[in-house]
């Protein structure tokens, strides 16, 4: 459910699908092509006229190409239909919005509309990729990385000493990188499995496999900025075997949200203390959601090796 306001980026989904829209239109395919890949990423939202954020769906994303330049006949006549046919204001109206909000958000809606019929053509052409992006890492890299209280280094901060809440080594963590992709062929990911706590001193390559606790994690992005900024480090790899990580993760989502809204993998690498052993679920144990949502987990990394 999310949170409606008048503004057009009010609520979380709003924020998140402006995103993705801005990392899809980094995708060298024309706007008819880029708004098929967006209604992939969001189908309920997309394609479900009941979905309380089906219209904030197709304005955001008109409103995204607009000022971009994207040109996609279907985008334009659905958003330019919700807000002629009134369809946001009576969802909004029946989600409790009250009478002063909904003239607010009609004073909006015409500034979208007008936003939308008079969209130019962008004084420059748009950027988008000439390849796919490069794998700063692959598919069985075994990295550390420094740790303060169990989490990495922040790299959307220039450097350490600027991170705030200050952030002062006081471990290791290492990672597997169990899954690589590609999302629309152009957008790379990567599935870590690291640790379950982190580690005092700088673990070599037989010391990091010994740990007798691996945890699941989502997929995440990695440009070779982030790679630096957290000072990852390759001590070795490993060959895994993609079966035996199917056959114990069958459920884990694809890497595609992570690609599409440009999820840090550094999202991914907090351990032990920040990440609480009951967050960890293995097989035989009984679940425990008092931490809210448990992640998978395997008692050694040779269980996914070849």
């Amino acid at each position: 459910m999310g949170i409606w306001g008048t503004g057009l980026y009010s609520g979380d989904f709003a924020k998140d699908l402006s995103s993705a829209a801005r990392a899809v239109s980094q995708l060298p395919f024309d706007g008819e092509r880029l708004a098929e890949l967006l209604c992939a990423v969001e189908p309920g939202a997309a394609s479900n006229a009941t979905d309380e954020d089906h219209t904030t769906f197709w304005l955001v994303l008109a409103d995204q190409f607009a000022k971009r330049g994207i040109v996609c006949a279907r985008l334009k006549q659905k958003a330019l239909e919700i807000i002629d046919g009134g369809e946001d204001l009576t969802r909004l109206s029946q989600l409790g919005m009250d009478s002063t909000g909904i003239r607010k958000r009609k004073k909006m809606l015409g500034q979208l509309r007008g936003r939308i019929l008079n969209a130019a053509p962008p004084a420059t052409p748009r950027r988008v990729l000439k390849k796919p992006q490069m794998l700063v890492m692959n598919e069985g890299d075994v990295v550390v990385y420094p740790t303060a209280r169990g989490n990495p280094i922040n790299p959307y901060f220039p450097t350490v000493e600027k991170i705030r809440p200050a952030w002062t080594q006081d471990g290791w963590s290492a990672a597997v990188i169990v899954e690589t992709g590609r999302e629309f062929d152009f957008l790379a990911w990567y599935r870590p499995m690291t640790i379950a706590t982190a580690m005092t001193g700088k673990p070599g390559f037989e010391e990091v496999l010994a740990n007798e606790v691996w945890v699941m994690r989502l997929p995440g992005t990695c440009s070779a900025s982030h790679v630096r900024k957290m000072q990852l480090e390759k001590i070795g790899s490993v060959t895994i075997d993609g079966e035996k990580l199917k056959g114990r993760f069958p459920k884990e989502p694809t890497g595609r949200s992570a690609a599409v809204n440009d999820i840090s993998i550094a999202n991914r690498f907090s351990v032990g203390p920040a990440l609480r052993r009951e967050q960890i679920y293995l097989a035989g144990e009984a679940p425990n959601t008092r931490w809210g949502r448990q992640h998978e987990g395997i008692r050694r990394i040779a269980e996914i090796l070849q």
